[in-house]
Order: C-alpha cells, then sequence, then structure tokens
C-alpha cells in the first residue's frame, strides 16, 4: 500500500513539474476518416482543449464542419451550421464553414484586369457574377494534410495547389490553411499563399454561426452584434460596391455599439437592406489593414451567455445574415436552415477590389506572399 502511495504522489509531482515547465499537452489533435467525395478520401481533423471547446475540419474544402463551445449553462453545443455528412457538402454546397479562395466576395461580372491583361472568370452568382472564387472554388477542392500535432496549441496545416489558369485566375498559387486551437479559447485560422505570377487573392473563412446551437428554433437574430467601424462599403442592386465608404451614424448599419441583429434586418425604409434581403454588407474596420489580428466584430446571444470575437489582419468584414437560406436545406440532425437561423462574419479585404481602385489592393506578387490571419474567439458571459 505504501508503494502505490509513494507511486501516486511521484506522478502527482511529475504532472505538476510538467505543467509548470510548459510541456504538458494541453490541446489533443486527432484525424479519423470521414468517408468519400467523387472516389478521393476525406478525412475528419479534430482539435480539442480542456475547457470543452472542440473543433472538427474536414480536408474537403478545409471546412470547418464543426464548433462546441460551452455555455453558461455547462452544456456544451455546436454553434456552426453545416452537414452531418461530408456528402452533403460536396452535393449541396452552401459554404457552410468552407476555405473560401481564391478570391472571397464578389466580383462584378467576374472580369478584372492585372498589368493591362483582362481575365474573366465563371459567373456563379445568378449569372452577375463571380462569387467565393467561381467555378470549382477552394471549398470544393480536397486539401492534402501537412501535420497534425497536440501540444499548448493543437495545430493542423492543410494544403492546396492552384494551377495557372484555375477557375480564371492567372499564376500557379501554392497554399496553406493553418488552424490553431489553445486553452483560451482562441481558434486560430492561417491563410498563406505564394505564387509564380500576378495574381489577385483575398481568402477567408465561411463560418456560419448560431451561438445558441445550430438549429435551434429562435435562430440567431437575437444575437447583439458590435463592429468598430465607422463606414461600410454600400452595394447596386447586384450587390457589388458602388465604390463609396458611406458612414454608418444614423443608420441600421451602425454597430459600433451592442445592437439586436433583429432590430434593423427588415427595415426596408434602407435601399440597402432591400437590395441585401437584410445584411449582406462588407464594413470598413476603424483599424484598417493591420500586421497582427485585432478585433473585426464581436457577437453574443444573451440566453446562452456564449461570446464570439472575431479577429483579423485584413480590413473588412462582411457580416452576412443567412438571408438566403429558405428552408430547403436540410442540414445537421435534420434541421432545416432558414433566414436568419446564423451569422456569418467574414474577415476580408472588400469586395470587387481588383475593380475598385481606391480600395485596399488584393494584387500578389511572386516573392510577396499572401498572408490572412484571423482568430474565432470563445468566452461565456456569466
Amino acid at each position: 500500500m505504501r508503494k502505490v502511495v509513494m507511486l501516486k504522489t511521484a506522478l502527482s509531482y511529475a504532472l505538476a513539474l510538467s505543467l509548470a515547465s510548459g510541456t504538458a499537452q494541453a490541446a489533443e489533435a486527432s484525424r479519423a476518416p470521414a468517408g468519400a467525395v467523387d472516389g478521393a478520401a476525406i478525412e475528419t481533423l479534430t482539435l480539442t482543449n480542456g475547457q470543452g471547446v472542440t473543433a472538427k475540419v474536414l480536408t474537403y474544402g478545409a471546412t470547418l464542419q464543426s464548433l462546441m463551445a460551452p455555455g453558461k449553462d455547462g452544456q456544451t453545443v455546436d454553434v456552426l451550421l453545416g452537414y452531418d455528412d461530408v456528402k452533403d457538402y460536396a452535393e449541396h454546397p452552401n459554404y457552410f464553414g468552407v476555405t473560401v479562395g481564391r478570391y472571397a466576395n464578389r466580383i462584378a461580372g467576374g472580369k478584372f484586369s492585372l498589368d493591362g491583361k483582362a481575365y474573366q472568370l465563371p459567373v456563379n452568382d445568378n449569372d452577375v457574377n463571380s462569387l467565393h472564387g467561381g467555378g470549382k472554388g477552394f471549398d470544393k477542392q480536397v486539401w492534402k494534410v501537412v501535420s497534425l500535432k497536440s501540444g499548448p496549441t493543437a495545430r493542423a496545416v492543410l494544403a492546396l495547389t492552384s494551377p495557372d489558369g484555375d477557375s480564371g485566375y492567372p499564376g500557379k498559387l501554392d497554399v496553406t490553411v493553418t488552424y490553431t486551437l489553445d486553452e483560451s479559447g482562441n481558434l486560430g485560422i492561417a491563410f498563406d499563399a505564394k505564387t509564380d505570377k500576378p495574381t489577385i487573392v483575398n481568402m477567408t473563412n465561411h463560418a456560419i454561426f448560431n451561438l445558441a446551437g445550430e438549429g435551434s428554433p429562435d435562430g440567431a437574430l437575437g444575437h447583439v452584434l458590435t463592429i468598430p467601424a465607422k463606414a461600410f462599403t454600400p452595394v447596386d442592386a447586384n450587390l457589388i460596391p458602388t465604390g463609396e465608404l458611406k458612414p454608418v451614424e444614423g443608420s441600421v448599419f451602425d454597430f459600433r455599439n451592442p445592437r439586436r441583429v433583429a432590430d434593423g434586418i427588415r427595415d426596408g425604409r434602407d435601399q440597402q437592406i432591400v437590395y441585401g434581403r437584410g445584411y449582406d454588407h462588407n464594413w470598413a474596420l476603424d483599424k484598417g489593414a493591420t500586421r497582427t489580428p485585432e478585433l473585426a466584430a464581436r457577437l453574443e446571444d444573451p440566453v446562452s451567455g456564449r461570446v464570439l470575437e472575431v479577429l483579423t489582419t485584413e480590413p473588412g468584414v462582411q457580416f452576412y445574415a443567412g438571408n438566403f437560406l429558405d428552408g430547403t436545406l436540410i442540414g445537421k440532425g435534420g434541421h432545416l436552415y432558414r433566414m436568419g437561423d446564423g451569422i456569418a462574419l467574414e474577415p476580408q479585404k472588400f469586395p470587387d477590389a481588383p475593380n475598385k481602385p481606391a480600395f485596399l489592393s488584393a494584387r500578389v506578387d511572386p516573392g510577396k506572399p499572401y498572408h490572412h490571419q484571423m482568430i474565432y474567439r470563445l468566452s461565456v458571459k456569466r
């Protein structure tokens, strides 16, 4: 008995030393088969911390499939809209949690010019614009797992090569997406790309959140949103920015102080709300482009107490309130997703920037790699 007690004491002492020295593995990373798409094997990469946060990433589309987060009642729920089966991401695409590229958001007419040469991209947005890369974007590709590591911060690195001319874009592009999860509830996503000729790049994640839990009957319109931005980029009837930076003051686009999403989303007196069927607009963040991630948006569910902060190095954030979800898509757990059932907060460069010289350029050149770092920071307000 004395030997058992001594052994337990020694193990406890070793654990204490490990924790004190910072060598303990606080977050776990694992992988498992997730089925197949068009004959290609797909995997699920799982990152888990000790605070009840779990992120699952599919190698199809480098997709954030689920994000489990605890609430103030101690219950842990999935806060992302999406599908249970990987095949549904391929057969019923709706950008749920995917990595978007080469160019997130819209490009007018699918056209842009670079160094005097015109390029035409697939037009996949109401036969008018190129949306989220057009055609077979990064969300519809099978990514390679480069590395998967447990540790104080769990890490998964995925890679993809987009050949010259892919969906009309110039230049061979070598891309990596790195997901990280730490003990503080920070889910980091870093996008890196390098090219062999001038091109344009604008990557983001298209997670759609309901902090009450995906499929909750009241949707996400009761969430409280803050966006630190004095201006947004108004759009035309085709949801293409006019090129103007319009002050939010005095409008339903003013989220500088916390406001319920529902308070302005159906205000048909504002033509911008009519164009977007609600909120589907880009905010010009006060911080602009930064070297390290800074706050782009804060979303809170007052009932569960779950809080999401979105941080980014990019100058804009697209706030989309699921306006085009019409109840025809069957998501996780057999839930029908409807307008307002989820909220996307997509950090990025401004929509149609290649055609708007006043906007920050999305150009990427050889020897000058693209980098975008963003964070989904989860916490609980008691």
